[in-house]
């Protein structure tokens, strides 16, 4: 069964911002490299309405786990993240996440809604975690869940930073 994750992180930058962000080449990389430097951005397209997907594949270690989620986890476990953001009316972006991993029996997915603030912008986060394993699946949903909600609030800060360093 599937654990369903609800959180939301704020950001001193702006809805549009962060969508510039989004639809920039040089922070995927950015990113990328900040957070271990072992995934690669695979595709970044920018319509013309505005809309970003991206994905991105990394390769992680165990080691790099909670020890409770590592014991079901190959030596070379690959993750592919896609990730679509779409601007729309009335200031908001909204975006859509899909995890999918080989080499393990986990998965995840989340909509993002990311909407203004007075002191810039808030990130509405509902994402779902599955780990299909008998008897410890729902044990390592819960820290998946939890480390994901960890996970978005660092790259939170991350893409502030980046924004007030790139002057975008």
């Amino acid at each position: 069964m599937a654990r369903k994750v609800v959180f939301a992180v704020d950001s001193a930058a702006s809805v549009e911002q962060i969508h510039r962000a989004f639809c920039d080449e040089r922070y995927w990389r950015a990113r990328l490299k900040k957070f271990g430097g072992f995934g690669r951005l695979d595709t970044l397209t920018v319509e013309p309405d505005g809309t970003a997907s991206v994905v991105v594949t990394q390769n992680l270690r165990p080691e790099s786990l909670p020890a409770l989620v590592s014991r079901f986890f190959p030596r070379e476990w690959k993750v592919v993240q896609s990730e679509t953001w779409r601007p729309v009316p009335g200031g908001e972006v909204h975006g859509d996440v899909a995890i999918t991993t080989y080499g393990a029996p986990g998965s995840g997915s989340g909509r993002i809604v990311v909407g203004p603030v007075p002191a810039g912008a808030r990130l509405d986060c509902t994402a779902t975690v599955e780990f299909r394993a008998p008897l410890v699946g729902r044990s390592i949903e819960t820290v998946m869940g939890t480390l994901l909600a960890q996970q978005i609030g660092v790259i939170g800060k991350f893409t502030t930073t980046w924004i007030a360093e790139s002057a975008i």
